[in-house]
């Protein structure tokens, strides 16, 4: 197992780019790296872009954001109807082939390529079109597909992290509080879970498929 000192890392890393389909994708599958990005690196910038939301979901998406990020990050909510994008990728090309033309960051957070949910896999599709000569990480969502993968990239976290970005999902989703799977053990369980994959020290990890790195 090679293990990378995250401090070799993160010096380099000013803009970061995380991609969800849904309005709490993102810290799900990677709020406790971005919160340990946040904490490392006083000078990044996050480019926050969520796809789909209702009037009620992009309220929460936007106080969850500001919980997670640095003050000057760019956090942009679309108003696609969950669970239907497929049907309007022809937009959705042009808005990545837009962000494609502002913005090169350093990282990228999105969906698994694998994931079940039509709308996350078409995430995923469009960021590995639009970013080839970038690094990027897919993340993982936890439901009732039953897809969770075999990741091979770790993120260390400590248990107060975790934590911390359990309680702010809780916090800021209420109306995602009704569903069985949307709950503090479970959460914890899977980054917990991870954690004893990669034996982190701390016990907790985020975990992510990555599928091309250049060693440079």
């Amino acid at each position: 197992m090679l293990r990378i000192d995250v401090q070799q890392v993160t010096p380099t890393l000013r803009n970061v780019l995380c991609l969800g389909a849904h309005c709490d994708d993102i810290e799900i599958g990677c709020g406790g790296t971005v919160l340990k990005l946040r904490d490392d690196c006083p000078e990044l910038h996050v480019t926050w872009i969520v796809f789909s939301s209702n009037d009620a979901r992009r309220v929460e998406a936007l106080r969850s954001a500001a919980a997670f990020l640095p003050p000057t990050s760019d956090v942009r909510v679309g108003n696609f109807r969950d669970g239907f994008l497929p049907s309007s990728v022809e937009q959705l090309k042009e808005q990545f082939e837009e962000l494609k033309s502002v913005i090169s960051p350093d990282l990228v957070f999105t969906h698994y390529r694998h994931d079940l949910h039509q709308d996350h896999r078409l995430i995923s599709d469009l960021t590995w079109q639009t970013f080839r000569d970038h690094l990027i990480l897919e993340y993982e969502i936890p439901k009732y597909d039953g897809d969770l993968g075999s990741p091979n990239f770790f993120v260390n976290l400590d248990e107060s992290v975790c934590r911390r970005k359990v309680a702010t999902i809780l916090s800021c989703f209420q109306t995602q509080a009704s569903k069985r799977w949307f709950s503090e053990d479970l959460f914890m369980a899977l980054l917990r879970l991870r954690g004893m994959e990669c034996n982190a020290e701390t016990n907790y990890a985020e975990a992510f498929y990555c599928r091309k790195l250049v060693v440079a």
